[in-house]
């Protein structure tokens, strides 16, 4: 049977505000990519966050990030090499502990905004996310874009790797996503992102920007969580995958 691991990104509060609706996402997804404090998330939240998924046995993934609060992460930065990689170990063991506090760990981790998209073609940043990663724990899974730099790093440093795709996000003829300051790069269209995610899971295909059938095979599809409707969106989304065969589970 084909399988397929869900995951969100969660956890992006900061104080008072709260943007995700956690609780409720976390009863459907099967991994969450938990905000570690540098594009959103807290202490508090990491917190709570780690509690419910340990509860409810939900992976957790540190999701790192340039350090950009106020632009939640999604802000082209030249950051360097060696101060990248010790701000991907700071914010994954920053996780560790309450995930470990919660009776779980930290399972795998994945870029954010920004730097999930430099790391696919940027091999200078994406060999500093990987050397993060192997200072904080060498044995953790990278979960990326399929044919991505941080990938090809990731498998050569020894890393396990976890291709990804989104069901919500329109792609390139070349198997990259749409920047979100192009029109139609974020998919609204309910019934569109539920067929997408059936076709990518089952098929490993998805229907490009231009019109192009293009292969994406993904281990692992992201439901964001940020968007309207995002709790609705992602039991439809789970309830269509179990119809249609498909068995969903985490990666790790």
């Amino acid at each position: 049977m084909t399988s397929i691991d869900l995951n969100a990104d969660l956890g992006e509060g900061f104080g008072r505000w709260q943007l995700t609706d956690d609780e409720e996402l976390l009863s459907v997804v099967t991994s969450a990519n938990v905000a570690c404090g540098f594009h959103a998330g807290d202490a508090v939240t990491m917190r709570r966050v780690c509690e419910l998924a340990a509860e409810r046995g939900v992976r957790i993934g540190a999701q790192v990030s340039y350090h950009d609060l106020a632009g939640f992460g999604r802000r082209a930065m030249d950051v360097p090499a060696a101060e990248l990689a010790a701000e991907v170990a700071y914010q994954v063991g920053a996780l560790e502990v309450f995930a470990r506090a919660a009776g779980t760990r930290v399972s795998y981790v994945k870029p954010h905004g920004a730097l999930y998209n430099r790391v696919v073609h940027d091999a200078e940043q994406a060999a500093a996310v990987v050397d993060g990663v192997v200072l904080a724990d060498a044995t953790l899974p990278v979960l990326g874009l399929p044919g991505s730099h941080l990938l090809k790093v990731a498998e050569q440093a020894g890393l396990p790797v976890v291709t990804e795709a989104f069901a919500d996000r329109a792609y390139t003829e070349r198997g990259t996503l749409v920047p979100r300051s192009q029109d139609g790069a974020v998919i609204t269209d309910a019934a569109m992102v539920i067929e997408r995610s059936v076709t990518l899971a089952r098929s490993g295909t998805v229907v490009s920007h231009s019109g192009e059938h293009i292969t994406v095979r993904a281990r692992s599809l992201c439901l964001h969580g940020d968007t309207p409707g995002a709790v609705e969106l992602a039991r439809r989304v789970r309830a269509e995958l179990t119809a249609s065969g498909v068995r969903v589970e985490a990666f790790v």
